[in-house]
This record gives C-alpha cells, sequence and structure tokens, in this order.
C-alpha cells in the first residue's frame, strides 16, 4: 500500500476508535433514559451491547478497503462524509444524553445517517462483501433515529 493509501487508512481508523470511545461519553447512568417512555418495538438493551463493536469493526474494514482500492478523491469524499457523521453522531449523544433536546437529537441522527449512505454505496463499489457486511450499521443508525422520533413524540 503507497503512504498516502496507508496514512488514509489510519485517518480512518482513528475516526472508527474517537467515534467508538466518544460514542458513550455523556451517557450518564442517572435514571434519565430509564425514565423516558420506550416504544414497545426497541430492541433490548443487549442488542446494543452486539451490535456496537459489530458495527465499529467493519466501518473499520469499510475504510481500510477504500483506502486501499479507491481513487483517492473517493478516498478523500468517504474519509470526509465519514468525519462529519461521526461529528453527527456524537451531537447526538451531546444531545441527547447530556441536554435532553430529543428533536434536535432526532435531527443529528438522521444526518449521520444520510451522511452514510455515500459510504455505504462506496463501500459496494470497491467490495461487496464489505458492503454487504455494513448494511447493519445503516440499518441501525436508521433504527436508532427511528427510535429518537418516539422518544421526541412521547416525552
Amino acid at each position: 500500500m503507497t503512504t498516502w493509501r496507508t496514512i488514509s487508512a489510519v485517518i480512518g481508523i482513528a475516526l472508527v476508535l474517537i467515534y467508538a470511545g466518544s460514542a458513550n461519553y455523556w451517557n450518564k447512568q442517572d435514571g434519565w433514559y430509564q425514565s423516558l417512555n420506550q416504544p414497545s418495538w426497541q430492541p433490548p438493551g443487549f442488542v446494543f451491547g452486539l451490535i456496537w463493536p459489530y458495527n465499529f469493526i467493519v466501518i473499520g474494514i469499510a475504510l481500510w478497503v477504500i483506502a486501499s482500492k479507491a481513487s483517492p478523491a473517493l478516498v478523500a469524499t468517504s474519509l470526509f462524509l465519514f468525519a462529519i457523521s461521526v461529528a453527527f453522531a456524537l451531537r447526538w449523544s451531546y444531545l441527547f444524553y447530556e441536554v435532553h433536546d430529543l428533536k434536535g437529537a432526532t435531527v443529528s441522527l438522521f444526518t449521520t445517517a444520510i451522511l452514510t449512505i455515500p459510504l455505504l454505496v462506496i463501500t459496494f463499489s470497491q467490495s461487496i462483501k464489505v458492503g454487504i457486511a455494513l448494511i447493519p450499521y445503516q440499518i441501525w443508525i436508521f433504527t436508532a433515529a427511528a427510535l429518537n422520533v418516539s422518544y421526541a413524540s412521547n416525552n
């Protein structure tokens, strides 16, 4: 792998680590979340513990594959869109857990979901197998955004 590809792959992995390491920064166990009126279709808590490690690993693999195979323009586009989506995901965490702004959190999470669509498309263009493996992340983010709509309307 050439130097710029290696640097791009390292940047991608660093973004995943920032995302994974910061995702629960504002998540305080103060009982607020448990006090929310939750929709009946909300997944059980253990699902969150299973899906997020999977998502972070597959996102890292996707960014590595893109850095290894794609054109410089697609690599840069992928990293830029992913970085913006991470910023909105972390904004969601802040708005949801720290500020308790459920409507703002919903907008942030839908923005994250929309920004990850091009990443999914680019991943598929480089590896169908990795693209398929990335689909659960896309589904999970849209599911989380839909859950936020429920939280915002029920609380």
